[in-house]
């Protein structure tokens, strides 16, 4: 509908009534908890819309991308970006908006801890569709909680306030698989390597402030059991080595930020934070968690070339699953 109405327009060729050939690849964990569809539905609609040269802005692509994956209407944008609930009942206004873009705060970074590759037994969309219907608790976290913690976190985001943006964002991790603990019957979608992380990242924070030091990380756990992290650059090599001491790797860290010294460190093997109770958690076996990726704030959706197109110009699959 969108592209004929630029047809009527401009001297555009007449292809909106032409199928379309798709090819769609992720090279994270699909339906795991890591975003695969958020990522997917993104870049669909986002190359549909190239394709079609649609004059829409990546809110108006939004309304579009969430239909297919609620949080992919957050991955039309690069940056800080939040997804505004909206209160018409055709959710005509429930958009995605841009906080701030990726170069505004570059120094936040984050470590994603993959706990597990394998497909969720309850999905995201049919476990919130559960959790709508039955937990008490979810209304009372809508009304009460959410607004107010939306606004407080953008703020803490534009003021790069690292100390704020880490309570926010482990309280709603929290309160979020609480809300999934509330729903009948009960979603787990944590485990106890997921529930061990954690134990870290706060007894890495408790020995923090109290040696007059500020929090460190954060933790935060969508619909799946796997880890995000987010700290401050500077806090990162000593996060991927406490990680890396309870959860040794089957494959060497792959270390894009260049942390340790090449071939004179070793993530796992530097010497715990001062006042860290090493006793606060046990020590995993090797691939309890089954890799560590080290990334932090990027773009959005973008056009590439020839070169890394996903069909070939017959228009098959390059590579077939």
């Amino acid at each position: 509908r969108l592209r004929k109405e630029v047809e009527k327009k401009a001297d555009e060729p007449k292809i909106s009534d032409f199928n379309l050939h798709i090819c769609s690849y992720n090279n994270f964990p699909t339906a795991a908890g890591l975003a695969s569809s958020a990522s997917g539905f993104a870049a669909l609609v986002s190359s549909v819309a190239a394709l079609y040269k649609l004059p829409a802005t990546p809110s108006q692509l939004s309304l579009i991308s969430r239909q297919g994956s609620g949080s992919a209407c957050r991955s039309l944008f690069g940056g800080f970006v939040a997804w505004e609930m909206g209160e018409k009942a055709d959710g005509t206004d429930s958009f995605a908006v841009e906080v701030a873009p990726k170069d505004h705060w570059p120094e936040m970074h984050a470590l994603i801890c993959v706990v597990s590759d394998d497909k969720k037994g309850t999905s995201s969309t049919s476990g919130m569709q559960r959790t709508v219907e039955t937990s008490a608790l979810l209304q009372h976290r809508i009304k009460h909680v959410v607004p107010q913690r939306m606004a407080d976190i953008k703020k803490a985001i534009l003021a790069k306030d690292f100390d704020t943006f880490a309570k926010i964002t482990m309280q709603d991790s929290n309160q979020f698989h609480a809300v999934a603990l509330d729903t009948d019957p009960p979603i787990f979608y944590m485990n106890d390597v997921s529930r061990t992380i954690i134990a870290l990242i706060v007894e890495l924070n408790r020995a923090s402030v109290a040696a007059g030091g500020k929090i460190k990380a954060a933790y935060t756990y969508d619909a799946g059991p796997n880890a995000v992290i987010y700290a401050p650059e500077g806090n990162l090599k000593e996060i991927i080595n406490l990680i890396v001491t309870y959860f040794p790797q089957a494959d060497p860290f792959k270390d894009p930020f260049k942390m340790f010294a090449t071939g004179q460190e070793e993530p796992g093997k530097l010497p715990l934070p001062a006042g860290f109770n090493e006793a606060v958690a046990k020590k995993f076996e090797v691939g309890s968690v089954k890799g560590l990726i080290h990334t932090r704030v990027g773009d959005g959706p973008r056009v590439l070339d020839d070169s890394e197109a996903l069909l070939d110009a017959s228009g098959m699959p390059k590579t077939l699953a």
